[in-house]
């Protein structure tokens, strides 16, 4: 029967193999949230020209559903993403400081991509870009619709909901621009 030896396992190890997966996962989660952008378009484009071959102007009123579910979508990946960078930021790499008595930071990267200049700028950017894609393209359609002259009660009470649930999202996306 083989020995084995906990001197093969260390805290260290264990924490560097943590880092591993997180930024696997990080990686993982900015391509899935940066390809929700591009679908979000292209469902919205092709709801809009079939909306235009049909000449059904409630068919627009998928666009704000589109834009709502993938926008929120979207924002929880967005904070997956941010909460690993602070979880190794704040906790793995102090950790990792301790355990090694370095007398410098680990992960440098974490925190030295956060004070490159104009990152501020491009975040904003970023966000007006979010803004139009979940948020003012689905109120186009929506007012769109309303401007039409196939305008149904239930449908208008369908679109009312939709706009509300639309400012919510929106205001979320503000919320995390602040971080």
């Amino acid at each position: 029967m083989p020995v084995t030896s906990t001197d093969d396992v260390t805290e260290s190890k264990i924490l560097l193999a943590e880092y591993d997966c997180l930024k696997e996962e990080q990686k993982t989660r900015i391509g899935f949230r940066d390809n929700l952008l591009y679908f979000t378009l292209a469902a919205a484009t092709a709801v809009v020209a079939i909306t235009v071959q049909s000449g059904q102007s409630g068919l627009l009123l998928s666009v704000p559903t589109i834009c709502l579910i993938l926008g929120w979508t979207y924002l929880v990946n967005d904070e997956k993403i941010s909460t690993i960078g602070y979880y190794v930021r704040d906790r793995l790499g102090p950790r990792l400081v301790e355990l090694t008595s370095a007398h410098c930071s680990v992960f440098g990267w974490e925190v030295y991509h956060r004070n490159v200049a104009g990152r501020t700028v491009r975040k904003r950017l970023q966000t007006a870009v979010d803004l139009v894609t979940y948020l003012v393209l689905p109120m186009v359609c929506t007012t769109a619709f309303w401007c039409s002259r196939a305008v149904h009660p239930l449908l208008v009470i369908t679109s009312l909901v939709q706009t509300l649930a639309l400012a919510v999202l929106g205001w979320q996306f503000l919320r995390r621009t602040e971080r």
